[in-house]
């Protein structure tokens, strides 16, 4: 359960972070809204979970996620390209957050 909580912030940190790229200032408000709901939920999520994992452990977790979920969506939503240094360490995040759940 706590884990599926961690995921979850995690994809709502990776909407919210969209939306932020379409927010113009305070001129289109959908994306202000999703952003900002995007990210309460994901800080509760978060929060939540650290009710029962360790506060270092939840946290590079659900920046884990983030990272690696808005950069794929970089890649493939906004065509954005990546060095290999990037790649690799991007990789690297991913086995960090593979052994802190097996781990746990």
């Amino acid at each position: 359960m706590v884990w599926g909580l961690l995921v979850l912030a995690g994809i709502e940190e990776v909407v919210a972070t969209i939306a932020m790229k379409y927010v113009n200032g305070t001129k289109k408000k959908l994306p202000l809204i999703v952003m900002t709901v995007g990210f309460i939920f994901s800080f509760y999520c978060l929060a939540s979970a650290m009710q029962v994992l360790p506060a270092g452990v939840a946290y590079a977790v659900w920046t884990g996620i983030g990272s690696i979920g808005i950069t794929l969506v970089g890649i493939f939503w906004f065509k954005e390209k990546l060095q290999f240094s990037q790649m690799i360490s991007l990789f690297l995040i991913l086995i960090g957050v593979i052994g802190l759940k097996m781990s746990a």
